[in-house]
């Protein structure tokens, strides 16, 4: 069973609150799960945005099985299923019509280091943050880095974004590998800045992450929530970093272990 039939499975027998986000670029279904108590705060929680690193999916289903017992939070665990399945099925998931297309752009059949959507646009710099002001930015359809056309192109990053300010979350967080590392500044004023420092050390302290700094990047959906929606934003790059993407069911105990909670921890500090 491929991940987009595993996430899609789990949410035809999930009994909570669950909803359609919207599609991807391929016409397929973008899945989201609350847990917890719609009560102040509410997060939300992405996973699997660039595509080689669909094993955090499983993080997100793992979390939404274990629930929440601070806050509620909304996970949309696969947010972006056409990348995911050109990672591990290759192109003859896409429309035939792209294949060709992005196979030129891989250098040939093996897409297990892809990150892009099935468009070769990166989400993660497809956010209006600063858009295509990023140190590794690039403006053509890429495997990774390629900013899109404009902000928001990409149907998955629009989906994401209309989701976001329809919920109007709290805090965010974003589930990448790999580094085991968090991220969550991106030009806060002084005052948000200390009020999002408490958070992250909570976050930290409970991972065992360090915290990192990336003034060099740009365009991600942690920057835009910092940026526009003013509230504290996570980029949580789970797993070590001696291993080798795409990171497989070898690593996705210590990923658990390490993250399950996390969302609670956060809503308890934001309390």
């Amino acid at each position: 069973m491929d991940i987009y039939e595993e996430v899609g499975r789990f949410y035809l027998h999930y009994r909570g609150e669950k909803c359609l986000i919207g599609k991807s670029e391929e016409g397929r279904d973008l899945y989201a799960f609350f847990v917890g108590e719609k009560k102040y705060p509410v997060g939300v929680c992405q996973c699997a945005m660039h595509a080689r690193e669909h094993i955090t999916a499983r993080l997100g289903m793992e979390q939404i099985a274990r629930g929440l017992s601070e806050g509620g939070a909304w996970v949309i665990p696969l947010v972006n299923p056409d990348g995911a399945l050109l990672c591990e099925r290759g192109a003859d998931s896409v429309s035939s019509r792209y294949r060709a297309f992005l196979r030129g752009l891989n250098g040939g059949d093996d897409f297990s280091l892809w990150k892009a959507n099935a468009r070769g646009v990166d989400l993660n710099v497809n956010f209006d943050a600063r858009w295509g002001t990023g140190a590794k930015n690039v403006r053509f359809p890429a495997a990774e880095n390629y900013i899109g056309s404009a902000p928001f192109c990409a149907a998955e990053s629009a989906a994401l974004r209309d989701f976001t300010l329809r919920v109007r979350p709290q805090f965010t967080v974003s589930y990448h590998t790999k580094g085991g590392e968090i991220y969550w500044k991106f030009r806060q004023p002084p005052w948000r800045r200390r009020r999002d420092m408490r958070y992250a050390r909570a976050l930290s302290a409970y991972t065992g992450y360090p915290l990192r700094d990336a003034p060099r990047s740009a365009g991600g959906y942690k920057d835009w929530c910092i940026l526009r929606l003013k509230i504290p934003a996570f980029t949580v790059e789970a797993g070590d970093d001696s291993l080798s993407h795409p990171l497989g069911g070898d690593a996705l105990e210590d990923i658990v272990t390490r993250n399950a909670g996390a969302l609670a921890v956060l809503a308890k500090e934001l309390r």
